[in-house]
């Protein structure tokens, strides 16, 4: 499976690079920045230090009985540095051993997460590349009872793992006034308060397999979802969206960043049940983005938390029941920028974006 997350990264690669090069595409993405809202720092060595954790989450809900099965991942707080000039950019994050000390209660999770998050003048993109194997069951007292739970406080699935790809693409309207740059790559200084109208859309595939029953044998309500067990879900979904995003400056320099959108669109899945059937069904998918910010900013200093998250809700060929898959990363960064006194030149084309 990893090995076809990074086969679908360089086919998305090798989409993309082609369209770039063409020259409408650059003209498109050409922004004349309003620098009484936007200082733009992209010529400035950007560096920082940070403390970030990424996360994963798979659930399974069933509406009717208003009752559900939370299975998360033992995801790591990783420490790194970073660096962003002109386009280029790269972290480097570790996870230490001392920090995370929680193997034993929550179980021992391998992953490989490629989330990146380009933000453009006028667009930003999201792509998940992801693959976690080892979860446990973060509501136990709901699916096994308080007895139950109280012996067994985080139950592991070492055996599940899961791998889903997505691309989510927005386009951002109030580009001169309005930057993600800011509070997300730091390399910007939003000075004024201003916002943005966002519209776009999303193409996910999410696959999570067991090596037996996601849903457990031994709950304590048998009829959570219909008594149906399936040991692999297999989802495809895509989604339009729309949402709105404001960052508020309070004395020029303090501020707070919120942006959402949400998506419909439609979802084909396939559980593979127990029996050794498959249930196909085509359904209504419902996801959506949240990116919050919070911090200070000036031209050369920048402290602050920056979290962007998706959900993405898939029914299920059942009634009244869904999956929904998370995905996402929680920052907390410190920033100082540096003039660079001799000019670095790297190809590119003669436009500002």
């Amino acid at each position: 499976m990893t090995k076809r997350l990074l086969l679908l990264a360089s086919l998305i690669c090798a989409a993309v690079i082609p369209a770039a090069g063409q020259n409408a595409f650059w003209r498109f993405l050409k922004t004349d920045t309003d620098t009484a809202y936007v200082e733009d720092y992209t010529k400035e060595l950007t560096a920082r230090v940070y403390a970030s954790r990424k996360y994963n989450r798979y659930d399974i809900v069933d509406a009717r009985q208003k009752k559900d099965i939370l299975y998360r991942p033992n995801s790591p707080l990783n420490i790194g540095f970073g660096a962003n000039y002109k386009f280029l950019g790269l972290n480097l994050g570790f996870n230490f051993p001392f920090i995370n000390r929680h193997n034993d209660k929550y179980g021992k999770t391998k992953y490989l997460d490629l989330q990146t998050h380009i933000y453009l003048r006028k667009v930003v993109v999201d792509f998940y590349g992801q693959t976690y194997k080892g979860f446990y069951i973060a509501n136990p007292d709901k699916v096994y009872g308080n007895d139950n739970a109280a012996q067994n406080p985080h139950p592991q699935r070492p055996d599940i793992r899961n791998a889903a790809v997505g691309l989510n693409a927005q386009y951002i309207f109030n580009d001169k006034k309005f930057s993600y740059r800011a509070p997300n790559l730091q390399n910007e200084y939003q000075k004024k308060s201003a916002g943005s109208f966002l519209v776009g859309g999303d193409i996910f595939h999410i696959q999570v397999k067991g090596d037996s029953s996601l849903v457990p044998f031994n709950l304590t309500d048998t009829a959570f979802l219909h008594d149906f067990h399936y040991y692999k879900s297999s989802i495809i979904s895509t989604t339009a969206n729309a949402g709105y995003a404001y960052t508020f400056v309070y004395r020029h320099h303090w501020f707070l960043s919120l942006s959402v959108t949400g998506g419909l669109g439609i979802n084909r899945t396939k559980l593979f049940l127990e029996d050794g059937t498959i249930s196909r069904s085509f359904g209504w998918q419902v996801n959506s983005t949240i990116r919050a910010a919070l911090g200070y900013n000036s031209a050369n200093f920048f402290a602050g938390v920056h979290y962007v998250g998706t959900s993405n809700r898939s029914e299920m060929p059942l009634p009244n029941a869904y999956q929904t898959f998370g995905a996402g990363n929680l920052r907390f960064s410190i920033v100082r920028r540096f003039k660079i006194s001799h000019k670095i030149n790297f190809p590119s084309r003669k436009v500002s974006t």
